[in-house]
């Protein structure tokens, strides 16, 4: 087991999403992985019914006390529903002083529809925990919210991504999984600052089972970058692990289903 992970996110109840697909992910994916609890959610497969956000001194202790005895090799944060929040965790980073290399995956709906981000926690993302970004990892959706942009074409993620990096990320994965739905391709596309970008693309699977590939893909990059591959290595990595977890899917629930976490665990 090599790379140890520091989650920073909220939990799933339905154990789709979240910490609790971090959780799966990173163990699966050979790494060590531990957690700082954002928030409770009441959620399945069709619906979150109720958030119960924790009291942001305390999601700072579980930084602390993780980071100051475990230590970490990459952070990944996830749902982060208010500002208060993300201070608390850029206020213990500065605290200890640590340079590590941190994915923000920046959570602001769940896949039913409802929203996992406070209007107000959106400025404190965008000027706070985004210019630490190691890799961001935002879907189309997301970086519009971000930047104020639409994204229509490969020329719109191009600008989006330009926008992004005025923030201050060091590399952007623009995810495509809601771009041109209708079509029999995924494309992902990484830009790095130094301008280089990278065409990622996998066909396109038909199924409602796709709850928690958001935080599966980043939990997944995280644990990657920790075991020393580089960003391109590890996106690649994560989008081959996500591919087969949604064709493995177990079928559970009435709505967006869980993926299949366990399929490199064989017998």
């Amino acid at each position: 087991m090599t790379g140890r992970v520091l989650i920073i996110a909220g939990s799933d109840s339905g154990g789709g999403a979240g910490i609790q697909a971090d959780l799966k992910t990173v163990t699966c994916l050979g790494g060590f992985a531990m957690t700082a609890i954002t928030a409770l959610t009441a959620q399945n497969t069709q619906a979150v019914t109720g958030i119960h956000d924790v009291p942001p001194d305390f999601i700072a202790e579980q930084i602390r006390v993780v980071l100051s005895d475990l230590g970490a090799d990459c952070i990944k944060t996830g749902m982060l529903s208010q500002p208060a929040a993300i201070h608390a965790i850029c206020d213990v980073l500065d605290e200890m002083g640590l340079d590590i290399p941190l994915v923000v995956d920046p959570v602001m709906v769940a896949k039913g529809g409802a929203s996992l981000l406070a209007k107000e926690a959106l400025e404190a993302l965008k000027t706070h925990l985004i210019p630490r970004a190691f890799v961001l990892t935002p879907n189309v959706p997301e970086a519009e919210k971000i930047c104020d942009l639409s994204i229509k074409t490969i020329e719109d993620m191009q600008k989006a991504a330009q926008k992004l990096f005025e923030y201050g990320p060091k590399a952007v994965l623009m995810k495509g999984g809601h771009f041109d739905e209708a079509g029999d391709l995924v494309r992902d596309y990484l830009f790095e600052a130094d301008g280089s970008m990278h065409k990622f693309e996998g066909p396109r699977i038909k199924t409602r089972h796709t709850h928690g590939t958001g935080c599966t893909t980043a939990s997944a990059i995280a644990v990657s970058i920790a075991q020393g591959l580089t960003i391109e290595k590890a996106v690649e990595r994560a989008r081959s692990y996500v591919l087969e977890a949604i064709k493995t899917a177990p079928g559970y629930g009435q709505g967006h289903g869980p993926l299949n976490h366990a399929h490199t665990i064989k017998g």
